[in-house]
């Protein structure tokens, strides 16, 4: 890897011609996210229910006694075998701030279409804290553009990322966040889905002032040119277009 080399000196000045670049970024970053914080909210007058590991919860129970909740859209449907990878990247990184977000007011939960007993089994096997629910049972996948009917799919009819879903896939990811007032009348508030989700990998703020980069150098030029899930590194196995891990001897005929 061959780069440019310089005196400390000259490197210094260089830095500072840099520093100014990011202090200006922070500063727009700052302004987005306040941005964010003045878009509309959308009242939530629907009644949503999923099984989770003590029974029946609503959408109101989710927010377990705090203000704000996020919601991680796992991208598993029933049966699936093959989860993604982006998910499975995105739960390894809220592990470390889960404490953190509970004592400042959110609560963090993962909805997956997948009944709960595979979601659950998903969770064990992998270690993660975050709390696991299902929707199997509740039109919330659907109505939120992460999960689509064949026949949506028949008639181009799916939505995702707010734009027309390009491709059939029954099940995508995303996140999205809500706040419950003293009234306790429920509100979305922000939805991000794709690479709007990068925001929640904190890894890349170390891979981003890495000398290499983020390296995503394959086929897909994303997280799934190397992500695993943390078990499976140095396994073999293959991601496909959709995000899906499958293991080397997985027998499914998407891979050699």
């Amino acid at each position: 890897m061959q780069h440019e080399t310089v005196s400390r000196d000259e490197w210094v000045a260089a830095r500072r011609t840099l520093l100014a670049k990011e202090k200006a970024m922070t500063r727009a970053r700052d302004a987005l996210s306040a941005e964010r914080r003045e878009l509309p909210w959308v009242r939530i007058d629907k009644q949503y229910y999923f099984d989770g590991p003590g029974g029946q919860l609503s959408l109101s129970d989710l927010f377990d006694g705090r203000s704000q909740l996020f919601i991680k859209h796992f991208m598993i449907a029933p049966g699936q075998q093959h989860h993604c990878v982006g998910c499975s990247f995105e739960m390894d990184n809220v592990d470390s701030v889960l404490v953190h977000l509970e004592n400042h007011d959110v609560s963090y939960v993962a909805v997956t279409r997948a009944p709960l007993a595979e979601a659950e089994a998903l969770k064990a096997r992998m270690g993660w804290k975050a709390r696991f629910v299902s929707s199997f049972r509740s039109d919330f996948n659907y109505d939120f553009n992460v999960s689509y009917t064949p026949e949506q799919l028949a008639a181009k009819q799916a939505v995702y990322n707010f734009a027309p879903l390009d491709f059939p896939i029954e099940d995508l990811s995303g996140d999205s966040v809500f706040y419950k007032d003293d009234d306790g009348q429920i509100y979305l508030t922000y939805s991000t889905f794709g690479r709007g989700a990068e925001q929640f990998l904190g890894i890349y703020g170390f891979l981003d002032v890495m000398p290499k980069g983020r390296a995503e150098n394959g086929p897909f030029h994303l997280l799934a040119d190397w992500v695993r899930p943390h078990d499976m590194y140095g396994k073999g196995g293959m991601v496909e277009m959709t995000g899906r891990y499958h293991p080397a001897d997985c027998g499914c005929g998407k891979h050699g």
